[in-house]
């Protein structure tokens, strides 16, 4: 018994050592978040997302968006790097492998279906399934985590890199480090170029347009706000916060293009991430340990409804999250919202109109 104490004490010192030795992945700042909004008015919890159609249940992996084309199919980007498409039987087949993390995506005029991906940058998949690969790098600097993207009617294409320094697999190191290393992106197919429209951004996720195409909002996730850049009139060029304190982490972000946006909210904020962040020293010790032993998100389903005035007028929930959770994004088609997820086995899809 002696000797097997003994050896539990010597693990456990190695073990503390290892943690004040070892280098940090991470270079952590302190902040202090605001007061967590109660969940009341518009934000007021329901089930409405346990109303959603579940399509493709047990069959596909981390739908992270989704895309709809003209003849009314729906698409998928999955975490093994494919694209697929549903057939009228309601089965996934591939449509298109990235060989990479396909995020964000959306179809042009041409019928083109443009996607981010993570990994491999800004990408148009022809109707053919034929990838070609649009843009990689901005300002002399390389994308590291190409995220979300909206279309312009004359075709330039607004989109972001969450991330200069982490890759898809380490954006939790990115929440802890707080510090902002995101951009917003504009790529012109006309001259084949691709402009920094925002730098610093702390973690630039979801990206849409407005319905006159005279702003476009970007997500900060890891400040749980929506910022906006002004793209026509006296204030072109500059930007200002959109909302800000949002009740959960902002992912992607869809327009109607009819004066609604759509936001995915994949968990509730945590007030004991809130307080980590007071304390880089904490972040720094986190950030070395296994990630099964890092907060966990909260099982929940959330999608808000904000109007062009940066007010929140809808909210959806799944408050048991056993229907549809961890939801990323919510692209509306017609009269339903699509529902996508980074790490979930299903799409859902809810009548809202």
């Amino acid at each position: 018994m002696n000797k097997l104490l003994g050896l539990g004490a010597l693990l456990t010192g190695a073990a503390a050592a290892y943690l004040i030795i070892a280098p940090s992945p991470i270079d952590p700042v302190a902040w202090e978040a605001p007061p967590i909004p109660l969940m009341s008015g518009a934000l007021e919890p329901n089930d409405t997302l346990m109303k959603a159609e579940l399509i493709g249940k047990g069959a596909i992996h981390g739908p992270e968006d989704t895309a709809v084309d003209a003849e009314g199919r729906l698409y998928a980007s999955l975490h093994n790097g494919q694209v697929v498409r549903f057939g009228s039987d309601g089965q996934p087949a591939v449509f298109a492998d990235t060989q990479g993390r396909p995020l964000g995506m959306d179809f042009d005029r041409q019928g083109n279906l443009i996607v981010a991906d993570a990994y491999k940058g800004l990408l148009s998949i022809n109707p053919q399934g034929q990838i070609r690969v649009l843009s990689t790098t901005a300002g002399g600097v390389p994308f590291a985590f190409t995220d979300d993207l909206d279309i312009a009617s004359d075709g330039r294409i607004y989109f972001s890199d969450a991330s200069d320094k982490f890759q898809q697999p380490d954006y939790l190191l990115d929440l802890l480090e707080a510090r902002p290393h995101g951009r917003l992106l504009r790529y012109d197919p006309a001259t084949d170029s691709t402009e920094v429209l925002l730098k610093d951004l702390y973690f630039a996720n979801g990206v849409a347009l407005s319905a006159n195409e005279d702003f476009v909002l970007v997500n900060e996730t890891y400040r749980y706000r929506i910022s906006r850049y002004w793209l026509k009139g006296e204030k072109t060029g500059q930007h200002d916060i959109f909302i800000d304190n949002l009740v959960g982490l902002p992912d992607n972000l869809q327009g109607d293009r009819a004066g609604t946006f759509w936001v995915a909210l994949p968990t509730p904020r945590l007030a004991d991430t809130d307080l980590l962040h007071r304390q880089p020293w904490a972040k720094n010790l986190l950030a070395k340990l296994p990630r099964a032993l890092w907060p966990k998100p909260q099982n929940y389903g959330l999608v808000l409804a904000l109007n062009e005035n940066g007010e929140i007028i809808h909210s959806l929930h799944d408050t048991s999250g056993t229907h549809l959770r961890m939801i990323t994004s919510a692209k509306p088609v017609g009269n339903y919202l699509y529902l996508g997820s980074l790490n979930n086995d299903r799409i859902g899809k809810l009548q809202i109109k």
